[in-house]
């Protein structure tokens, strides 16, 4: 049957399981708007800019584990784009950022809106891919999915030039791909086992991507049976259950020091599916690479999905490419290790929960601790809770208890604005869920025009802004290096709650 290029590709994300696409309408890429209209169960989510649409499609691949889908027009509109693919690159989240571009004949020619994506993206994107033809729609969308997936997930680029999409062809469809299943081999857990029952201090640090719930629920199984301590990678810590007395927190943004001293200590790191980035490891501080070199007395057993990611910064004595879920699968096979530490791992759990629930006093007649001590009792079993970047994000991290798999919808790039587009994702993924939005006013004017689009959609998220009228982090730096100095971090704000009101929301200032 001959199609024109819109309906190709969009019979293809049908078929491969795509329910959702978010996006800014534009005339490049009108025939794969038009080809939606056949296909009612796709929603196309008409967003106000497109960072926010990016955003969204993050989020989604973050949350389910299939790629979030945006698609933007040419030029202006792909570079608001570019904030939410570096997001999902230094996330893990798999997406596909659909270009409408100029026709092929105008390239090279500064046509109206004209850009080199290969040189946009080529840093941010696992693939940048061009279509040169409405007949090979079929296979660059089966390339796009499965490198969207495959080893380490991360978003890919499929540009659309006019021609191609409204170009017909008689091409069939191809079958989603089979993405490769990583599985550790034997030999790899039997020097794992060695390794472990080798070690008196060992730490397993868990973060990445691919956790779902299975996963989540094998590594709570696995720390019980080998006594092992688990910490979370920077804005990971709903890789397990919080409650889990084998949990003792998060590597990140004002570590409990106790922890960050553990993690210096152990003689044995195991890092399941994580990036060692700087976040997580303190600038290279808590965890620095020479600690694990030859004739250092520390070891780092890394474990992830993608083979080129153990050794890039840290020497591991032994390095595994393997999906997590599967790993675990193979770890729970092993007998108990030989010499567990109970009061270690007690002691770090107190200083866990010592940690947490600490007391600080409030700044101003609002305190956010109690907000937070509300929050914990009050919110339903089944709740989400998204935040941006800023001072604030704390609040919505260290007293929260996560015990639910993909309930922490964080940007780990520390990208502003996420607060207030993310969670639409959530809540349209998962209408059941209470989202919650951590929100600082710096991040919510970013993105506020999605309040528009939460309004259209029906979406009830509850956005808690915390105003403190300042770009807060960078105004904390200042003080830091240069006191009594502040330059450009103090805001003049809108009333928020009319602004929320004029949106067709309830909007009310808590005191």
């Amino acid at each position: 049957m001959t199609r024109n290029g819109g309906q190709i590709l969009v019979d293809g994300l049908a078929d491969y399981g795509a329910r959702a696409l978010f996006g800014v309408p534009g005339e490049s890429y009108l025939p794969l708007l038009d080809a939606l209209y056949q296909h009612p169960q796709l929603r196309f989510i008409s967003c106000r800019q497109e960072g926010g649409a990016a955003y969204m499609a993050e989020a989604w691949g973050k949350l389910c584990g299939e790629p979030g889908i945006c698609c933007v027009s040419r030029g202006p509109g792909a570079a608001n784009a570019m904030i939410g693919v570096h997001t999902a690159y230094q996330d893990s989240s798999p997406m596909l950022l659909l270009i409408g571009q100029i026709p092929t004949h105008e390239n090279g020619r500064e046509a109206f809106q004209e850009l080199d994506y290969r040189m946009v993206y080529g840093g941010v994107a696992k693939a940048v891919l061009t279509a040169a033809d409405t007949a090979q729609l079929p296979e660059l969308l089966q390339r796009a999915w499965h490198t969207a997936l495959a080893g380490r997930p991360g978003p890919v680029v499929l540009v659309l030039p006019e021609d191609v999409l409204n170009g017909s062809a008689d091409v069939p469809d191809l079958p989603p791909p089979s993405i490769p299943d990583l599985a550790p081999t034997e030999a790899g857990m039997r020097a794992f086992a060695e390794h472990l029952n080798a070690s008196s201090s060992p730490l397993l640090l868990a973060g990445g991507a691919g956790w779902t719930p299975e996963c989540h629920r094998l590594l709570g199984e696995f720390a019980r049976a080998q006594q092992l301590p688990v910490a979370a990678a920077f804005r990971r810590q709903d890789c397990i259950d919080n409650r889990n007395e084998h949990y003792v927190g998060e590597l990140g943004i004002g570590a409990n020091p106790d922890l960050a001293a553990a993690a210096r200590e152990a003689d044995l790191l195991i890092v399941l599916a994580a990036r060692l980035g700087d976040m997580t490891t303190g600038g290279y501080q808590i965890l620095k690479p020479e600690d694990f070199a030859a004739g250092q007395p520390r070891r780092l057993i890394h474990i992830h999905p993608d083979p080129n990611e153990p050794n890039r910064v840290f020497p591991a004595a032994l390095a595994q490419a393997a999906h997590p879920e599967r790993w675990l699968e193979a770890a729970l096979t092993l007998p108990p290790r030989q010499n567990p530490d109970p009061a270690r791992l007690k002691t770090m759990r107190d200083s866990y929960e010592k940690f947490t629930a600490a007391k600080r006093p409030p700044e101003g007649n609002l305190c956010l601790q109690t907000v937070v001590e509300h929050l914990r009792a009050e919110l339903p079993e089944d709740f989400l809770i998204a935040n941006g970047a800023g001072n604030y994000t704390t609040w919505a991290q260290r007293p929260m208890c996560f015990t639910r798999p993909r309930t922490q919808l964080a940007p780990t790039n520390g990208s502003m604005g996420y607060s207030a587009a993310a969670p639409l994702a959530a809540k349209l993924l998962r209408p059941e869920t209470f989202v919650v939005s951590f929100t600082g006013d710096g991040c919510l004017l970013m993105n506020g025009q999605e309040l528009a689009t939460a309004r259209q959609y029906r979406l009830p998220i509850l956005y808690l802004l915390i105003n403190n009228a300042s770009y807060g982090t960078i105004r904390t730096h200042q003080e830091r290096h240069f006191p009594g100095r502040p330059v450009a971090t103090d805001l003049q704000n809108p009333d928020f709650p009319a602004l929320a009101q004029a949106y067709g929301c309830f909007g009310e200032r808590v005191t």
